[in-house]
This record gives C-alpha cells, sequence and structure tokens, in this order.
C-alpha cells in the first residue's frame, strides 16, 4: 500500500471519527437543551437512546437487555427517578422494572 493510500484511510477514519463525535454531542446537548434528562435502567432491547455508558454499542436502538443500567432515554427533566430510573449509570440491570 502507498503512503498516498495510508494517508487517505487515516483521513476518512478521522473524519468519520469526527462526524460520530459531533452527533453524539449533539444528542446530549439536544436533550439537556429541550428540558431532558438521561435516564438510566428504563429502556427496553433496541429502545435506547445513543450510545451506552459500557461502549458496547454507540447508536440509539441498539441496546441488547431490557432495562440495562449501561442504557439510557431522554426524559423530561425531573421525571427519571419517578420512573423508577436512575440518573448515573449503574452495573446490572434495573430489578424495578417489570
Amino acid at each position: 500500500m502507498s503512503k498516498m493510500q495510508d494517508l487517505t484511510r487515516l483521513s476518512l477514519a478521522a473524519a468519520m471519527a469526527g462526524a460520530f463525535s459531533l452527533a453524539v454531542v449533539a444528542t446530549t446537548t439536544e436533550a439537556h437543551a429541550a428540558g431532558k434528562e438521561k435516564c438510566y435502567g428504563i429502556s427496553k432491547a433496541g429502545e435506547n437512546d445513543c450510545a451506552n455508558n459500557a461502549g458496547t454499542h454507540s447508536c440509539a436502538g441498539q441496546s441488547k437487555e431490557n432495562f440495562s443500567g449501561a442504557d439510557w432515554k431522554a426524559v423530561d427533566a425531573g421525571t427519571c427517578e419517578g420512573m423508577h430510573g436512575k440518573l448515573m449509570p449503574f452495573d446490572g440491570m434495573n430489578t424495578m422494572m417489570k
């Protein structure tokens, strides 16, 4: 592989990483700006909003387990704990959810 090909691949990888980072920041910022908060442990498999805390997936709808403490959904500010969720990620599953 030539140096030009290596540089092109590196540039493409950097551009993709940058775009992904901006998408994550935009999603998080939108949730906070709209009076929302991240609520961990309330989403069913495939219904999470954005990446999880554990780093096992990087996008919405990719959770594999119901009510995982690593996955979150954006909910109205002040409502998470009333839904039996937590404002911070936690290990394991939320046993309060059925």
